[in-house]
């Protein structure tokens, strides 16, 4: 394509602040004494108009994909990122725009160089997080559990000649590789396998999360050239295979590593975790394929087997994996092992290590499993011998008995549990109880309360990420639009009710009592249409799905160029949107203020009077505060641009840092916006437009009470505040500080974090406490025991 000339490129360059010079000027002309006051209305007209044509040209071009003069075209069949009101959850004040196409987003320059360096951070974030995960879990504690395997059975693995990558004709014919070993050797047995094609079987509990967190560290640590994949896990449970796999990795990985979601330079440009999944520069440890949707294990098998090239490595439970086996056929060219079970030796070498001494040489254990090897059919002793075979029974009976200091392990022994399903109801009662043993019986009941409604929370999304910007999806929609809804049309009645309370007696002299009847009357009217408003874009814009949370942080200082480029690039665009939404803002703030003011004096004066008052309210001062609200929100949206960088691709975003950056995110947003509203008000009043009552009013209930209501209702940070923060705990759901609670959880072991969620530490215990938590709201007689281990 020929390149365009300096000479078009300045001027495409220029368009856009040829632009905004016409709207600035036109808006002081029209307002100024500079022209005779007959031509003010055609002045105002003008406005009008120009923004008009603005929008519609913006979002004109933005759809059809059409570029400014001096800009190359995007390429056909690049990636597009279309916008919907929302851009990397950030709040746009264009939910009456369907959609708005942005071609351009920036590539920091840390990150312009090859993916190579995007490996590289990845791989070091990838592999501090799941170091911190293993030591939380206290996986290398004294030692590790013995996790050993062997080959599965051929006829849940796929021909070896596939396998083995063999040509046709090729003889010897391929035979089954040695592939039996332990945890230690999982890489050495990995990379026997021609076809980098790995199923690990197990049951319940049998060690297959432990085992991936030792594939990735040790693949990370053999990890020698910055060319070779980088290993990341990905829960399989949120998976639904109608989804390209593909394009579920890079979701999953722009969720969990935020700086991967940056995009490269250039229209049509994908981001830096689409590149690397695209490329092969990712080796997906796809964890739990039994987690996925029932129904729905033959299909997944299925868009795996399209995948036949992808290094993987999967793992399931035997009996789901199995049934997706006999209904499809097995996972193309991957070899299969499974897990077995631990022996008695295991549990002798390891559990008395973990426990205190009781005399110089023994501990509370080493009279149990002697009993166990002597008389291992016995009944009082055969449930805790078949219960003790997974590494997961195991773990909860050293929590319970050796690293709680009031139990002894005898009380395993004898006929208390007649069957092994009671002895693990046993284990998983106690677990949580015994992990807040420090806390008093009551606050132990509280957090089993609170547990069990997060557990049947996932389960109704039918996930095991629990994420803090879906925690008030566990409401229905009608709830979720009434509460935020409420929360947001109280943020904006109050503040209404406050200004108009102070400007009705001092600068209108209507006294305190009138004022505070003024600033109710306006507070409540505010606060009812606002909430209606609100509720209702809410349940039109997140009815089914939750606001994501942004991925980008908020940088005051030491901007870079590309900030500043990406600023001019956007600020048209960002300014027509935050123009349609902030002028019907200003009309609204009108006309309450109006009314409110017309009920006042129809109380002072008489009924009669309130009509009068109503008509003699200059229908321009709405349209000043249509057009305040309207340039304030554009310029405001359009000057975060210049404040937004990506999140550094080897942080990994943590739930509370991701939060964090949100709130800090949204709370810049709310500040940007009530400096513009101040300042552009200023502007009005000293052109003559606005009076000093109307700019402090305009501007106090526009900029603060909308900007709350705003950030309460769109964005993820506020809806996290008005549902999981408010509403949630004041419903009993949980607790009024999640975020403590949820970190607190985690650092218990309660939870583990998965990237930007957490999620329980194991399925078997999330699914253990939904159906706790669902007897015990209906009154079942097995209630869970908070006190028990009191």
């Amino acid at each position: 394509m020929k390149r365009p000339s300096p000479a078009t490129v300045a001027l495409g360059a220029m368009v856009p602040v040829v632009r905004v010079l016409m709207l600035a000027g036109a808006v002081v002309v029209a307002g100024s004494g500079l022209v005779p006051a007959r031509y003010v209305p055609w002045g105002r007209a003008a406005v009008i108009a120009l923004a008009v044509v603005l929008v519609v040209r913006e979002v004109r071009r933005r759809r059809t994909g059409g570029a400014p003069a001096g800009r190359p075209a995007p390429r056909t069949g690049g990636t597009r990122n279309e916008l919907n009101g929302i851009t990397y959850g950030h709040a746009l004040m264009a939910d009456v725009i369907s959609q708005v196409t942005f071609n351009d987003v920036r590539m920091p320059p840390t990150f312009k160089g090859t993916l190579d360096d995007a490996a590289d951070r990845l791989a070091e974030s990838v592999r501090k997080q799941w170091r911190d995960e293993e030591e939380q879990r206290k996986v290398q504690d004294p030692i590790p559990l013995p996790v050993r395997w062997q080959r599965a059975s051929d006829e849940l693995t796929d021909h070896w000649s596939n396998i083995c990558l063999a040509l046709p004709g090729t003889l010897p014919v391929p035979g089954p590789l040695p592939l039996a070993g332990q945890l230690h050797e999982i890489v050495d047995v990995y990379r026997r396998i021609p076809s980098a094609r790995l199923v690990v079987l197990g049951r319940a509990g049998s060690g297959k999360s432990v085992l991936t967190i030792r594939f990735v560290l040790d693949l990370l640590k053999a990890r020698t050239a910055s060319t070779e994949p980088v290993p990341v896990i990905f829960s399989l449970a949120s998976w639904d295979p109608a989804v390209p796999l593909r394009r579920w990795l890079t979701g999953q990985l722009e969720r969990d590593y935020p700086g991967l979601a940056v995009t490269g330079p250039g229209p049509g440009a994908s981001t830096l975790a689409a590149e690397l999944v695209e490329r092969d520069r990712i080796l997906p440890v796809l964890d739990g394929f039994d987690e996925i949707a029932d129904g729905l294990h033959r299909r997944a098998l299925e868009r795996l087997n399209g995948h036949a090239a992808m290094h993987l490595l999967l793992t399931s439970r035997r009996d789901e994996y199995a049934a997706a086996v006999r209904k499809t056929k097995a996972l193309t060219a991957a070899a299969v092992v499974e897990l077995t079970d631990l022996s008695p030796a295991d549990l002798e070498h390891y559990l008395p290590r973990t426990a205190r001494k009781t005399t110089a040489t023994s501990t509370g254990w080493d009279p149990v499993l002697r009993s166990l090897r002597a008389h291992p059919q016995d009944p009082g002793g055969a449930p805790l011998a078949a219960v003790l075979t997974t590494p997961l029974m195991v773990a909860l009976a050293r929590t319970l008995y050796s690293d709680t200091p009031d139990r002894t392990p005898s009380e395993l022994l004898g006929t208390r549990f007649a069957a092994p399903e009671a002895l693990e109801d046993h284990l998983l009662d106690n677990f949580i109880p015994s992990l807040y043993q420090d806390q008093p019986p009551a606050r132990r009941a509280r957090v089993l309360h609170w547990l069990g409604y997060l557990a049947q929370h996932l389960d109704r999304l039918g996930t095991r990420d629990l994420a803090w910007w879906q925690l008030g999806h566990s409401l229905r929609g009608p709830s979720r639009m009434g509460v935020i809804g409420l929360v947001a049309g109280l943020a904006l009645g109050l503040v209404d009710a406050l200004v108009m309370w102070a400007l009705t007696w001092y600068a209108f002299g209507f006294g305190p009592v009138l004022g505070l009847m003024n600033g109710l009357v306006n507070g409540l009217s505010y606060a009812s249409v606002s909430a209606l408003v609100f509720g209702i874009v809410y349940g039109h814009r997140y009815g089914e799905t939750a606001c994501e949370p942004s991925r980008v942080r908020v940088r005051l200082l030491g901007g870079t160029k590309d900030m500043r480029t990406d600023m001019r690039k956007e600020f048209v665009p960002r300014l027509a949107i935050g123009l349609v939404g902030g002028f019907g803002l200003g009309v609204l703030v009108w006309l309450m203020i109006a009314l409110g003011f017309a009920l006042v004096v129809a109380v002072r004066d008489s009924p009669g009077s309130a009509l009068a008052a109503l008509l003699a309210t200059r229908y321009d001062q709405g349209f000043n505060a249509a057009l305040l609200y309207g340039l304030s929100a554009g310029l405001a949206y359009a000057l975060m641009a210049g404040l937004e960088a990506p999140i550094r691709i080897e942080t990994v975003a943590s739930p509370p840092d991701l939060l964090h950056t949100n709130r800090t995110t949204a709370l810049v947003q709310l500040l940007v916006l009530a400096l513009v509203l101040g300042i552009m008000g200023g502007v009005l009043y000293w052109t003559g437009w606005f009076s000093i009552v109307s700019w402090v009013a305009f501007g106090l209930v526009g900029g603060l009470g909308g900007g709350l209501a705003y950030a309460l209702s769109m964005t993820a940070w506020g809806q996290w505040v008005a549902l999981s923060r408010i509403w949630l705990p004041l419903t009993g759901r949980l607790p009024w500080n999640v975020t403590a609670f949820l970190a607190d959880a985690h650092r218990r072991g309660v939870l583990r974090q998965a990237g930007a969620v957490y999620q329980f530490r194991h399925v078997r215990l999330q699914h253990h406490l939904t159906r706790a938590s669902r007897t015990t709201s209906h009154g079942g007689a097995d209630r869970v025991r908070a006190g028990r281990a009191g």
